[in-house]
C-alpha cells in the first residue's frame, strides 16, 4: 500500500501489526496496577527488595526512554519498520536489539518488587513473553527490510547483553 500519510507508514493497521499495539495497552495497564493491588509494599520503598525494585523501575524506564529517543524519526509503535527509516545499530542498539521492550520488562519486574507483589513478579514473566513474541514478529519484518539485519541479530542480544 502506498504511503498515504506522507510519514513513512505503509499498509493497513492490521498489516502493520496494529493488534500488537492494542494488546500492549492492557498488558502494561495490568503491569502497572496488579502490584499495587496485590502487593504488601507502598509508595515509599523501604530497604531491601522495595529499594532494589525502585532502582530497577527507574533503570527500566530510563532504558525505554533512551531507546525511544535514539530511534528518532524511525520510531513507531508498530512491529513494522517505517518506510525509508535507517536501521539503528549503534549506541544503545549496539548492546541490545530491543532496548524499549527490555526496559519495559525490567520496569515491570522492578515495580513488582517495589510493591512486594508475588503476583506482579509472576506477571512480569508474562510481560517478558509478550514482548519476546512482539519482538520476534518485528524481527521478521526487519529481516525483510534490511539485508544487514541478519548479521546484526547474530552479533547483538535481544534484551540482555551477553545473555538473551
Amino acid at each position: 500500500m502506498a504511503d498515504s500519510a506522507g510519514d513513512g507508514r505503509t499498509g493497513s493497521f492490521t498489516a502493520r501489526g496494529g493488534w500488537w499495539v492494542l494488546a500492549q495497552i492492557p498488558v502494561m495497564l495490568v503491569a502497572a496496577l496488579l502490584p499495587v493491588a496485590t502487593g504488601a509494599g507502598g509508595w515509599a520503598p523501604a530497604a531491601g527488595l522495595p529499594m532494589l525494585g525502585a532502582a530497577l523501575t527507574a533503570f527500566g524506564v530510563g532504558l525505554s526512554i533512551a531507546g525511544l529517543v535514539r530511534l528518532g524519526e524511525a520510531l513507531t509503535p508498530f512491529p513494522a519498520p517505517r518506510a525509508g527509516a535507517r536501521l539503528r545499530t549503534d549506541g544503545l542498539y549496539a548492546r541490545v536489539r530491543h532496548p524499549i521492550y527490555a526496559g519495559l520488562i525490567v520496569a515491570t519486574l522492578g515495580w513488582s518488587l517495589w510493591w512486594l507483589s508475588a503476583g506482579g513478579v509472576a506477571y512480569a514473566g508474562l510481560v517478558f513473553l509478550f514482548f519476546d513474541r512482539k519482538a520476534a514478529r518485528e524481527e521478521a519484518r526487519l529481516l525483510a527490510a534490511y539485508p544487514e539485519y541478519a548479521a546484526y541479530r547474530r552479533a547483538v542480544a535481544k534484551f540482555v547483553p551477553w545473555l538473551y
